[in-house]
């Protein structure tokens, strides 16, 4: 019989304890496999765009063209983020971490929103319009802010994806780029109950607001054992600098048992389908740019941990060197996970919503009992 402590031990981190009903997506990690709404990830990345994914996510179903195109022009519409707030982060530090003015300029959207307190299906995907189209507007501004750059308006006839680089570069990028930038927003958008969505579903539970629940995502993002990785992926082949150098780095990182960033994950076991398709536009921009060592480094680290380990690389581990290529700063590589998830957090609040029940689980106690007070004096 199993005693208290192995009982926990078991569940730590709630590993393998369904937590809830959902037919948003599914992961299976022993074959490798991701779908969002039933649709492969790989059949979406080759055919689809970000915001045909959302549609997908929030609805069930793939969308008729004039949905579509109801659903670009209301994202359209709502790009330019409130006046208000893009003053109130001109106060804010330079040196502040994105995530963090992220956080607090999303918690700071719910007070120019009338119907923000509206859970109702029609009042929360109206919160969900306004947070997808302006996530986007608040990351790039506040790179620009912190840069003493003038910031760049958002550009109504652009997607998601190239108005994003278009506010951040103020400039419009090539075709190609914008397509990768896009196809890494679909791969992003969804993972099942990771540790931000569930903290989305925690709060919805409560029937506290879209721009609360999100809020508390993005602050569950914000942790390093969530995002960050590919952040950290980056700084890693920065430190290492040469691919001659691997060998001797990874002997050394692995006798110091130091954690290998961007290799092996929590639920895969075989390769991340995401970084199928991540490794290929690492090699595509190294090729365009001219600078394939990043690529080089990469595939011989990969290599090297799946010979000595056992272990794959997870979506972080090329999307660094695909965002660094890019020419996008290291530390908004979390913020534009936070851009991308935002469709499944709000798919996920949607449908915590519309079949809700407040998320209330037990802890199994394993402290003392039975123990007297007894009065200060005599402690």
């Amino acid at each position: 019989m199993n005693t208290a402590k192995e009982s926990t031990a078991a569940t730590a981190g709630l590993r393998g304890v369904v937590a809830a009903q959902s037919s948003i997506g599914d992961v299976n990690g022993e074959q490798g496999i991701l779908i969002y709404q039933g649709y492969d990830i790989h059949d979406l990345a080759e055919k689809s765009t970000f915001e045909e994914t959302v549609f997908l996510l929030w609805n069930g179903r793939l969308p008729k063209s004039g949905e579509l195109e109801d659903l670009k022009k209301q994202f359209q519409s709502d790009y330019d983020a409130p006046r208000e707030v893009i003053e109130f982060m001109k106060h804010f530090p330079k040196d502040a971490d994105p995530m963090d003015v992220l956080r607090t300029a999303v918690s700071a959207l719910d007070f120019y929103d009338e119907a923000s307190h509206d859970t109702t299906r029609e009042g929360a995907m109206s919160a969900c319009i306004k947070l997808t189209a302006q996530m986007p507007t608040l990351v790039a501004a506040w790179d620009r802010i912190r840069s003493g750059k003038e910031i760049v308006a958002p550009d109504k006839n652009l997607s998601i994806a190239e108005n994003f680089l278009y506010m951040l570069r103020g400039e419009r990028a090539e075709a190609d780029e914008v397509r990768m930038f896009d196809v890494c927003l679909i791969l992003h958008a969804d993972h099942e109950l990771n540790a931000s969505t569930f903290t989305t579903r925690v709060i919805a539970g409560t029937l506290a607001d879209v721009y609360g629940a999100v809020t508390g995502g993005i602050a569950a993002l914000s942790g390093p054992l969530h995002g960050g990785a590919n952040t950290n992926v980056m700084k890693m082949l920065l430190e290492i600098d040469s691919p001659d150098k691997i060998d001797a780095w990874l002997d050394k990182a692995l006798t110091e048992k130091r954690k290998i960033m961007g290799i092996g994950h929590a639920v895969y076991k075989t390769e991340d389908p995401r970084a199928t398709w991540l490794r290929k536009y690492s090699k595509q921009m190294g090729e365009k740019k001219g600078e394939t060592k990043w690529f080089e480094m990469s595939q011989k680290i990969e290599k090297s941990m799946q010979e000595k380990k056992g272990m794959f690389p997870n979506v972080d581990f090329y999307s660094a060197s695909t965002y660094y290529l890019m020419g996008i700063p290291l530390d908004l590589y979390t913020p534009i996970f936070a851009i991308s998830r935002i469709s499944g957090w709000t798919g996920h609040i949607l449908e915590q919503y519309g079949n809700n029940k407040l998320i209330r689980p037990r802890a199994e106690y394993i402290g003392e009992r039975d123990r007297k007070y007894a009065a200060i004096e005599e402690r």
